[in-house]
């Protein structure tokens, strides 16, 4: 049988496997909580962490703390954010709902480790005590909201915007090289006037780089943080400014524009500022699975599909059929969409369960808002790299659409009117020849007058007479 110690919190003793940093509290989580495994993300314990950091040199500042209690919390916290101990912060997101036992399991690994450093033994809560020194001026209340929003703030910056930013410069790319490919558009899957393969592909750039500015908009609300409201937003157990204190500490710390919630109520009880987030995330997503959608019906083929675009050939597409080449790249961005739109449903849901003056579903509300950050930067790198930049165009696949339609009509009705275009249309359609040929057949335009009518209006190169 493994080693034990002995642990103790206001429940009374539990039994802790020795090797372990974490202690009672931690302990009993893990017991009544075995739900899942979505473990908190890795991103708010590091956030915790800094605000425990900063939370001990303000303390030793204000002689709160003693100065060799702080200096032992801030070795321990720089062992954590350096990357040592990554195995003591193993709790569930099915916990309890402000996260009060991640915010426990932080204080309780830091307060073991500070003690070692101080000579102290693991469990004795000597020296260093996790609520009276590592939890000093703080509660769940603030603390948990606030690394979420940290984490989230730092994931939408620093991941999700440059990686929009960057697949928006790739199709940006493309809008240059296609910009004088014409091919024709497509209205309700239906032919529709011609356009370019550039302009189909900056309207998909556009909207990208509106997405990314979008995003970066609703991050500020992120870097609004509930600390200084202690319990439930009264400031209990903080000094004056606290708040604003440890949101200046933490902006130097983390190079993020940080502060501290007017309205320290709101900021525990609600959580818009993160939904406002998501519903970003949402608007991205949408966008993400409409262009992925228009670059595998594009892609479709690659002979008996539409064919206009070459995908570059990553992996088979098949196990049986030899030669297939399948929008792999496309279906995973599609499939990381539905999860964010069901992100964004779960924390509609999450952030309306305010229960009078706390939020209860922070733990789910951090899963979502950062398993969909950390979704979407990724999918859309991969995406950039394995399909966007290796794109083409199939000239010879755009330029016989072009041929063939009979939408290029819409360029008829200033010259010859609605009805006749309509009525050439249509005959076309019947007789399955080109616009082109049955125009001259009725000795309407001349073949120069049609053909500098279509470079006029879509850019399209004269065609030979068939």
């Amino acid at each position: 049988m493994a080693e034990r110690r002995k642990e103790s919190d206001s429940l009374g003793e539990v039994w802790v496997s020795a090797e372990r940093l974490w202690g009672a509290q931690t302990e009993r989580s893990l017991h009544n909580f075995p739900i899942g495994d979505h473990a908190v993300p890795r991103s708010v314990i590091l956030a915790l962490v800094s605000i425990k950091r900063a939370a001990a040199i303000l303390n030793a500042e204000r002689g709160a703390l003693p100065v060799e209690v702080s200096k032992a919390i801030i070795a321990a916290c720089e062992e954590i954010l350096a990357g040592q101990h990554a195995d003591e912060f193993p709790l569930s997101v099915w916990q309890t709902g402000s996260g009060t036992h991640t915010n426990m399991n932080v204080n309780e690994v830091i307060a073991n480790r500070a003690s070692e450093l101080l000579g102290g033994m693991r469990g004795s809560h000597k020296p260093v005590h996790p609520n009276d020194h590592v939890n000093m001026a703080q509660s769940s209340n603030d603390a948990f909201p606030s690394a979420v929003y940290i984490a989230g703030a730092q994931q939408a910056l620093q991941d999700v915007v440059p990686a929009t930013q960057a697949l928006a410069a790739a199709f940006e790319k493309l809008e240059q090289r296609w910009r004088s490919m014409a091919k024709v558009g497509r209205t309700h899957l239906m032919d529709a006037t011609p356009m370019t393969s550039g302009q189909e592909a900056g309207a998909w750039a556009a909207q990208l780089s509106a997405a990314a500015e979008d995003i970066a908009q609703a991050a500020t609300r992120l870097t609004e943080l509930a600390i200084g409201a202690t319990a439930i937003g009264t400031g209990l157990n903080a000094p004056a400014h606290w708040g604003e204190a440890m949101a200046a500490a933490l902006s130097r710390d983390l190079n993020l524009p940080l502060s501290s919630a007017s309205n320290k109520f709101a900021a525990v009880s609600s959580h818009d500022g993160l939904l406002f987030v998501m519903g970003a995330y949402a608007r991205l997503a949408a966008a993400l699975t409409k262009m992925a959608n228009d670059i595998r019906w594009l892609s479709s083929g690659p002979r008996c599909g539409l064919g206009e675009l070459q995908l570059p050939a990553n992996e088979p597409g098949s196990s049986i059929m030899p030669g297939k080449v399948n929008p792999s790249q496309a279906e995973a961005l599609v499939m990381v969409c539905m999860r964010v739109a069901g992100n964004h449903a779960c924390a509609y849901l999450a952030a309306s369960s305010g229960a009078l003056q706390l939020n209860v579903a922070k733990p789910l509300l951090a899963l979502c808002l950062l398993e969909s950050g950390g979704l979407l930067a990724q999918a859309m790198n991969s995406f950039r790299q394995r399909c966007v930049d290796g794109l083409q165009v199939n000239a010879q696949a755009t330029a016989h659409f072009v041929e063939r339609t009979l939408m290029t009509a819409t360029a008829l009705s200033p010259l010859i009117g609605y009805d006749a275009a309509a009525r050439l249309a249509k005959l076309a359609q019947a007789e399955d020849v080109t616009l082109r040929d049955v125009v001259l057949r009725e000795g309407l335009l001349t073949a120069e007058q049609f053909d500098s009518t279509m470079q006029r209006a879509f850019g399209i190169p004269p065609l030979a007479d068939t």
